[in-house]
């Protein structure tokens, strides 16, 4: 049974739209090998329709020589939570249906590995709202956003996270892994 490993990119002020107001602060190569390590313990890509969407142009005909990430996003199974999409179009791509949480649950137990969730803020709100969340990869900005799509929304539940590693990286974006408390 695998878990669910949530990367999100934010800011101090826990804004999570899409990220091209990181592009300022560069990449860190800490912080790719950060990532590496979390997609390497993935058996699979879990994602929302829209982040499926933005993704799919981005990384479907980037090669290894483009980006050392371009294989994992390609050849890994990815699972599309979508009660819109009809037809995925890229490869090695698996429509899952709308949102579930039983439906997740099951597909936990059925990867071999962890599932790996970058963006689809509604659907890791919805997974953090059932529990399903295993933990959390957060990359946070040295910059607020005043406005924009929260990971944790003002009428979310209360929950409990526990620091499970931390990291500073050169460019002023620090590294938080949280795993969720006991109840």
């Amino acid at each position: 049974m695998g878990a669910i490993h949530v990367h999100e990119f934010m800011s101090l002020d826990g804004v999570i739209d899409e990220p091209t107001w990181t592009f300022e602060y560069g990449f860190d190569p800490q912080m790719g090998e950060t990532i590496g390590a979390l997609t390497a313990r993935a058996g699979g890509i879990l994602l929302g329709r829209t982040t499926y969407e933005m993704f799919e142009p981005a990384w479907s005909t980037r090669t290894a020589e483009d980006d050392p990430g371009a294989p994992f996003f390609n050849d890994t199974t990815k699972y599309v939570v979508s009660g819109t999409l009809e037809t995925p179009t890229w490869r090695n791509s698996e429509l899952v249906g709308p949102y579930d949480a039983d439906t997740l649950r099951r597909l936990k137990d059925k990867v071999e590995g962890d599932l790996y969730v970058s963006g689809s803020g509604t659907l890791v709100r919805a997974m953090l709202a059932d529990g399903l969340v295993d933990e959390l990869h957060l990359f946070v900005y040295p910059v607020t956003r005043g406005s924009g799509p929260r990971l944790f929304p003002q009428q979310a539940a209360a929950s409990k996270f526990s620091l499970a590693a931390s990291q500073t990286y050169e460019n002023g974006v620090v590294y938080l892994s949280y795993r969720r408390a006991a109840p």
